[in-house]
């Protein structure tokens, strides 16, 4: 069976979804927002609801709403307002102390009745440093050697906890990063790996990658879930999904899509008219990147294969990061959901829909009961645990590194 899960990014993973037509912009900043949507998806029998999150204000905020509430604060009132539902955080390996953070992520699995899962990110950007007294970003290889240690000491720090364990022993652990520093942390300890892909070839590689890595670490294969992020517009026709698609890309802020693309690749794009390309010049290989090299390699790729111009690859990237956008019927959302599943380039999906609540609307009410037709996704919960939803057991405490 398929896996789903609901990215619940503010007003929408689209840079102009806030502006969106009977949208919202400010809802993110009210609790009912997640715990609506989390309602929503338990009721569709999704596996989990996930919240990304950095450790910083986000400085455009001028552009749209960000800064979401922060995560555990939010998972503990959608766990008291469901039942079932898993419940996905992100939380910083690199400004966070592991202890601490043990026994905060271990009481939230402990009272939802083990839904909890832990994403692991390493933190990117100047602007989380300097919110930590540090004039730059930590190298990137440091970070993850950082996250490698740390995680393994949260779960050792999880199995010490005899007396507070949860229905499923203990949370589930989520590692994003498609770097080639992030592809060994997945391999040595994600269970469920978020990824960003726009080909399925490279999809389907990656994740046998990932796969034989966790199985050259004594791993269980079979127990590593790997789960695109899918950004979905959905329409009761095709035409309706192009002009819902064309409307966003009006919406998205110039200013915004400009800043959030320079920030991804490092560069300045100031004096880059939309009508001409970016320089190859000015891009470096993806492994000598800073901030994020999964997003940087997703957008050199575009860039090398597409060749666009500046204006195209804003529209194309509608200023959702790099993610792959679907837009079609329910139908031709889960033909390619199906594709995708069956080609063995993802074990299910992190859907992040265009806006935010409506295109979850769309996605729960058409495409999900499409995908229920065809047998590919549960029509009810057999168990009570984020492990039990993804098929997931117990695996063996990391080793921690020096």
């Amino acid at each position: 069976m398929l896996h789903l899960n609901v990215n619940i990014l503010n007003a929408g993973v689209f840079g102009g979804s806030w502006r969106f037509p009977g949208t919202d912009g400010t809802a993110s900043y009210r609790i009912e927002h997640y715990t609506e949507i989390a309602r929503k998806a338990e009721a569709a029998k999704l596996d989990a609801v996930f919240l990304a999150d950095g450790p910083v204000l986000d400085p455009s905020i001028r552009h749209r709403p960000g800064n979401n509430l922060e995560p555990t604060t939010v998972l503990a009132r959608i766990a008291a307002r469901t039942e079932r539902i898993g419940l996905i955080g992100t939380l910083s390996s690199t400004y966070n102390d592991p202890v601490e953070l043990a026994r905060r992520l271990g009481d939230l699995d402990q009272v939802s009745g083990g839904r909890f899962g832990w994403n692991v990110v390493t933190t990117a950007g100047a602007a989380a440093a300097r919110n930590f007294g540090h004039d730059v970003e930590p190298e990137h290889a440091w970070r993850y050697e950082r996250a490698a240690r740390f995680t393994a000491q949260v779960v050792a720090t999880w199995e010490e906890r005899s007396g507070l364990r949860s229905p499923q022993g203990r949370p589930v652990v989520v590692q994003a990063g498609g770097s080639t520093d992030g592809r060994r942390l997945a391999a040595r300890v994600g269970e469920v790996i978020f990824s960003a892909d726009q080909d399925l070839d490279h999809a389907r590689a990656f994740r046998r990658e990932i796969r034989a890595g966790a199985a050259a670490l004594g791993r269980d294969p079979a127990e590593v879930v790997v789960l695109p992020g899918l950004s979905t517009v959905v329409g009761g026709t095709e035409a309706e999904a192009k002009t819902r698609r064309e409307l966003l890309d009006e919406l998205l802020p110039p200013a915004y899509a400009r800043g959030r693309l320079a920030g991804q690749l490092g560069i300045s794009l100031d004096g880059l008219s939309d009508d001409e390309p970016i320089p190859a010049g000015l891009l470096v290989d993806p492994d000598e990147a800073g901030g994020s090299q999964t997003f940087y390699r997703v957008v050199k790729q575009i860039i090398d294969r597409e060749r666009p111009t500046l204006g195209r690859l804003l529209k194309r990237l509608s200023g959702g990061g790099g993610h792959r956008i679907v837009a079609g019927t329910p139908e031709q959302i889960a033909d390619d959901i199906e594709t995708w599943f069956r080609a063995g380039a993802a074990d299910g999906f992190n859907v992040m829909p265009d806006v935010l609540p409506s295109g979850f609307d769309d996605f729960a009410d058409h495409v999900v009961p499409e995908l229920q037709r065809r047998g590919l996704f549960r029509t009810e919960y057999e168990g009570t645990t984020l492990r039990a939803h993804l098929g997931l057991g117990l695996p063996a405490v990391p080793e921690v590194t020096q």
